[in-house]
């Protein structure tokens, strides 16, 4: 199985950081976490600081499983100002590679690099102007699939977030068990 990465800055939502990370860990999925600064001391929106895998400097995306971008603000904002995050998404997108971003980050952080061009997605209500004008056809949705570009909505769809990339990943018998163990 390729390793997945998710991508943390300062100000990401945790709950959209730590549900997924923990959801694909019980599913057997690679996934490690990114700080895109030179620390790995990150601070959350709401205080909460982790300690990310990585740094971005350290990593080797070429064959990446999933990107995964949560969202938060000011985190989404700084994402989306990383150029090497950017080159790596960007890189991911053109091979076809699989992306998958919740809250804010859809609009603000893969609208402007043209990923979301003629696509189906969600984001955080507000940040639906954005994501049209990226070219996305906003659905009203917690979670919103179109080939390998999964989108939620936010804070609330963070474990189903979770579980749809995993169903994505290793399909729904995997997803259901590993959601059934968690009594969701």
């Amino acid at each position: 199985m390729k390793t997945s990465y998710l991508f943390l800055a300062n100000g990401f939502e945790e709950i959209e950081a730590l549900a997924p990370v923990d959801i694909m860990r019980r599913a057997g999925m690679e996934v490690y976490t990114v700080s895109i600064t030179d620390e790995k001391k990150v601070t959350g929106a709401h205080g909460v600081e982790i300690n990310a895998d990585k740094l971005i400097s350290d990593i080797d995306s070429y064959d990446a499983e999933w990107l995964i971008l949560p969202g938060g603000m000011p985190g989404a904002v700084n994402l989306a100002e990383c150029g090497r995050l950017n080159d790596i998404l960007r890189n991911q997108w053109i091979k076809g590679g699989n992306i998958a971003a919740i809250c804010a980050s859809p609009a603000v952080v893969l609208a402007p690099l043209g990923i979301l061009r003629g696509q189906v997605a969600t984001c955080y209500p507000t940040f639906k102007d954005d994501l049209i004008k990226g070219g996305a056809r906003y659905i009203d949705q917690r979670v919103v699939e179109s080939g390998n570009l999964l989108t939620s909505n936010g804070p609330s769809s963070a474990l189903l977030f979770g579980f749809s990339i995993v169903s994505a990943t290793l399909g729904n018998d995997v997803a259901s068990s590993v959601a059934s163990g968690m009594l969701v």
